[in-house]
């Protein structure tokens, strides 16, 4: 008996008895089959779903597409192989020429402090770039009792400082004498110039305690330095290692030396431990997913190629432009090793079981896999990387150059997965299964006996409702701590506290007090000012500062040689990381107004905690427009892929669940000490929420891609929405699992960082790929799926028409058979897993008494995936 599709002529619509299915548009009807059924159409399926009758019409064949890539690459495997070594090659040579230091600094142009420090650079001739200048501060402390001002001490320090002049690593300064000694010298001017202005003592004696390099009990004091270098990212290595090497000889049990500034916070590069932790643990995930140390081994290796020529671009990259910061590196190697392994897991999961069900062809298996599994690589690495290159909208370079970066990465992920894997599995051809390890069997969803990821989908279908709220509750309270995160950029006062740079900020803050390591600096504008009253202007703007709360001391430090210009330096009562700091340089910029309107001078503030400050304001004012344009991107990359208007809604609202969950626990931890694992706790990276929420979302639409695909798969072949979304998770689940737990442990092991930035990343990231896969994806997701039922695939038929179809089921190719290759490949023979699977209702999504959808039995024309009738008379899983 046949039935018929009104939207297709009969030669191409019929189907087998028993099946009430159209096997042009793979719709089937869950009633009964009888002959009162005969010439009905498959439109009461269709119906609902708004025009989502696949039509050839509006395809994009880049399932076929990809198909000729894999099975090409397969076949001229020596090729391929020999175009990613050439490639490797001249990145390294690239690298090699071009590579040079890379930067320490955070810079934004066009914040308020930038203006004010051109100006100051303008009108103060030689003046430096706060941000980029080679300097740094030695802190000196007399112990056990001594003083700085003592015979012995003065002379120690003395013969440190003239050990460093000699070593020619620095620049002569005639300010570069013992703090003893300078402090008298300080101390005599400001106070012969205050008594010249008629300044009250008291006003005098804050203005020395303010500037003095010898801390009110003569213990402690500071000498400024500046490394022979254009730039702190010009300073030699060697000379950084002369420099400490000197300082760790002159240390004695009376005295101690520390050094501090952006000369020394060059971080030292990753001795690679965190790499080989994650690789590690990759490989025991992936050895229990295929049994094989073959199959286990490849992906990782094909990782690495894409790694190591990101690695080798970016380090070629800061030879031609200064932007690339220190944390760029360690943000590629940290996302294309994770994606590089999942995309080629994905693929050759896929290659596994085409052999195992559908063919013995290898070089046509291998085609069908990067056809398929390659299509939602494709997809799930577009979306990874429009997630970071929308990053480039906040126009933020040092941010604009880190995800760029990334994105370029993991394109050469994506593109290794489909060409350079294919060509691998071509050069092991039936050997790559091979190599079993003891007591380890590789699992298979097909057989008979239910998966745990079948258990777990079950459970959800029984009570969606209930997985669905109580997991959005968990996950909103556990982002409640996000209310209270408190954002800075990295400095000595967040540093490593075993660090020298550490040790000596908390010299100076306990010697001088908090605001002595952040200074603000006024560049009074008195340019348009008469002449005859600019000195009146300059000492108001000193009299307006000092009466502002949280101001601890306010001086005039100098003015430029036309005298239309000044500096006022102004001290704060907290420290660099405080956000009374924050507060208070506010309120010195809210006086502008009233301050001009009275003098007609203008003023803005600068100093290196007034431009970290801003830079951080501008991090958290770009989060929102940001966040938006990666919805909005992202929608209709989703809604393309899955032709539905819920799907990408809930992928959506899942990664927003995500994000403020992982924001709440990395506060929680590394803000608040939660547990005391963290021993130092300290303020949140400015730049992580929006680096985060890039890699994030990419990671998150990655397992959408990835598990809603084969949920669609089912919904699109026929089955009902229920079936289609437990038989997609039963398929998905274990892949998605694999990938998630390869992610975490590469993540995680960056933790072992000894960079706060890195460190921090490493276990947000960590974090936020267990919920976005184990809670959101793989709970939340299908409980809605399950409560949504059909509407779940909803779109209008006016958008049905208009939107292509990108074939992420493999249509387009179903029709090719091995013949279509030339017959190669066949000589391999079937692997003793290359059999033609029957699937069980025992391992049915709805074999479980308790859940209500009808099993579906499919023809057997479309049930061995490969359009190759099994023969079997058994039902398919859903």
């Amino acid at each position: 008996m046949q039935y018929t599709c009104v939207s297709q002529p009969l030669s191409n619509n019929s189907v087998s008895r028993g099946t009430k299915s159209c096997t042009h548009c793979a719709i089937f009807s869950t009633v009964a089959t009888s002959s009162s059924y005969a010439s009905k159409s498959c439109s009461p399926r269709s119906a609902p779903v708004g025009g989502n009758h696949p039509s050839k019409k509006g395809w994009l064949p880049m399932a076929r597409f990809l198909y000729r890539v894999g099975t090409a690459a397969y076949k001229h495997k020596w090729r391929f192989i020999a175009v990613w070594l050439l490639i490797l090659i001249g990145m390294g040579a690239a690298s090699a020429a071009l590579s040079t230091t890379t930067s320490s600094t955070f810079s934004i142009p066009g914040i308020e402090s930038e203006k004010a420090q051109n100006t100051m650079k303008e009108r103060f001739p030689g003046a430096e770039d706060q941000t980029t200048a080679p300097t740094g501060k030695l802190v000196f402390q007399a112990e056990n009792g001594k003083k700085l001002t003592d015979i012995d001490e003065q002379q120690a320090v003395n013969d440190t400082l003239t050990k460093l002049k000699d070593a020619g690593i620095l620049k002569s300064s005639d300010s570069m004498v013992d703090p003893a000694t300078a402090a008298a010298g300080i101390t005599q001017q400001i106070t012969a110039v205050g008594q010249q202005q008629q300044l009250p003592e008291e006003q005098i004696a804050k203005n020395i305690e303010s500037v003095s390099p010898l801390s009110s009990d003569q213990k402690t004091g500071t000498v400024d330095i500046t490394f022979d270098a254009d730039t702190v990212s010009d300073i030699p290595s060697s000379d950084i290692d002369k420099f400490k090497d000197i300082v760790d000889d002159s240390r004695s049990s009376n005295l101690d030396i520390q050094y501090e500034g952006q000369a020394f916070t060059m971080e030292e590069p990753s001795s690679g431990t965190s790499e080989l932790i994650g690789i590690a643990v990759a490989l025991v995930v992936l050895i229990i997913t295929f049994g094989s140390l073959i199959a286990a081994g490849m992906p990782i290796i094909t990782a690495l190629v894409g790694v190591l020529i990101g690695n080798l671009g970016v380090m070629a990259l800061t030879g031609l432009v200064d932007s690339v910061n220190d944390s760029t590196p360690m943000l590629a190697s940290m996302l294309g090793l994770a994606v590089g392994i999942d995309y080629a897991l994905f693929i050759t999961s896929r290659y596994k079981n085409e052999l195992s069900n559908s063919t013995s062809n290898r070089v046509h298996a291998a085609g069908r896999a990067v056809g398929t599994a390659g299509s939602s690589v494709v997809f799930a690495g577009l979306t990874v990387i429009v997630a970071l290159c929308a990053l480039s909208v906040v126009r933020i370079p040092f941010l604009t150059t880190m995800a760029l970066t990334a994105a370029a990465t993991v394109a050469i992920a994506v593109l290794v997965a489909l060409t350079l894997l294919p060509a691998v599995l071509g050069l092991f051809g039936k050997a790559f299964f091979k190599g079993n390890v003891p007591f380890i069997e590789a699992p298979d969803p097909e057989r008979e006996k239910p998966t745990m990821g079948l258990r777990w989908v079950r459970i959800i279908r029984k009570q969606p409702w209930a997985f669905l709220g109580v997991g959005v509750i968990a996950l909103v309270l556990v982002a409640l701590p996000m209310t209270r995160m408190n954002l800075a950029l990295p400095t000595d006062a967040t540093s490593d506290p075993n660090e020298s740079p550490r040790q000596a900020y908390e010299m100076v803050d306990d010697a001088f007090g908090p605001g002595r390591n952040a200074p603000l600096v006024a560049v009074i504008d008195a340019k348009d000012v008469p002449q005859d009253q600019r000195q009146v202007a300059f000492a108001k703007a000193v009299q307006e500062f000092n009466t502002i709360d949280g101001v601890k001391n306010a001086m005039l430090s100098q003015v430029n040689d036309s005298g239309d210009t000044a500096q006022v330096l102004i001290v704060p009562t907290t420290g660099t990381v405080d956000d009374k700091t924050k507060d208070t340089m506010q309120k010195v910029r809210d006086k502008e107004d009233s301050y001009t309107e009275e003098t007609g001078a203008h003023y803005g503030i600068t100093g290196v905690t007034a431009i970290e400050t801003d830079i951080s304001d501008r991090l958290n004012n770009v989060l929102v427009p940001y966040i938006a344009i990666v919805l909005v991107l992202a929608f209709f990359i989703l809604m393309l892929v899955f032709r539905s208007i819920p799907v990408p809604l809930i992928a959506a609202l899942g990664f927003g669940l995500t994000v403020c969950a992982t924001f709440g626990l990395t506060v929680g931890f590394f803000q608040e000490g939660w547990l005391g694992i963290i021993s130092d706790p300290q303020p949140i990276i400015s730049f992580l929420p929006i680096i985060l929420i890039g890699i994030v979302f990419g990671l998150a639409m990655d397992y959408e891609v990835f598990l809603v695909s084969r949920m669609r798969e089912g919904w699109h072949h026929g089955k009902t929405a229920g079936n289609a979304t437990a038989n997609g998770f039963k398929h998905g689940a274990r892949v998605v699992t694999a990938a998630a737990l390869i992610m975490i442990s590469v993540f995680a092991a960056f933790m072992l960082q000894d960079m706060q930035v890195i460190k921090t990343m490493g276990f947000a990231l960590a974090v936020a790929v267990f919920i976005d896969a184990f809670l959101v994806r793989m709970t939340l997701i299908p409980a809605t799926m399950f409560i949504l039922g059909e509407k779940a695939w909803w779109l209008p038929k006016w958008m049905a028409k208009i939107t292509p179809r990108v074939d992420v089921e493999g249509e387009g190719i179903k029709d090719i058979t091995p013949d279509d290759d030339g017959g190669q490949g066949s000589e391999d023979g079937a692997q003793s897993g290359s059999h033609e699977s029957d699937r069980s209702a025992s391992d049915d999504a709805t074999s479980n008494p308790n859940i209500s959808d009808p099993v579906v039995p499919e023809p057997s024309s479309r049930r061995s995936g490969g359009g190759r009738s099994t023969g079997s008379s058994k039902v398919d899983a859903d």
